[in-house]
Parts: structure tokens; C-alpha cells; sequence
């Protein structure tokens, strides 16, 4: 597996209530609805990815946050 998708999923990890469905979840997952995460913890993931990887990300790019996918597309877009 991709070690990206492994490190945003250990973030998503710890704000959900169904640990399993984030073991279970694919690049396209989207974090809340099939993922069950609260929107409210949304922002602690986001500054957890940001403490990790040392990044910002703004408004314009929480807004694109839905899937685990798009997380890690912004990651990789602020590292470059």
C-alpha cells in the first residue's frame, strides 16, 4: 500500500468512532460519509496533516478535502 494513504488514514484513524471502517477504507473513501467522521473533527485532522508533513492548507483547499484521496492530492501538491 501506498505509505501516504497509510499515514492519512492513521490520522483519520484516531477521530473515528468505527476504527474498522477506516481500516477498511479505499483512496476514494470519503471521510465523512463513508468514513462516519464528524464534520467538526475535520479541522483536527487537518492540523494534524499539517503538523505531520510540516504544511498549510487553506480555506480554498479544506473545501477539497472530501475523500482520502483528495487529502493526500494536497499533500503532495504543498511538498512539491
Amino acid at each position: 500500500m501506498n505509505k501516504l494513504f497509510e499515514e492519512v488514514k492513521d490520522i483519520i484513524k484516531k477521530y473515528a468512532f468505527d476504527k474498522t471502517l477506516v481500516d477498511k477504507a479505499e483512496e476514494n473513501s470519503k471521510i465523512i460519509a463513508d468514513l462516519r467522521i464528524n464534520s467538526a473533527r475535520i479541522v483536527d485532522i487537518v492540523l494534524d496533516i499539517e503538523e505531520k508533513y510540516d504544511i498549510e492548507i487553506d480555506d480554498k483547499s479544506l473545501e477539497r478535502i472530501i475523500s482520502i484521496k483528495d487529502a493526500m492530492n494536497i499533500i503532495s501538491e504543498k511538498l512539491k
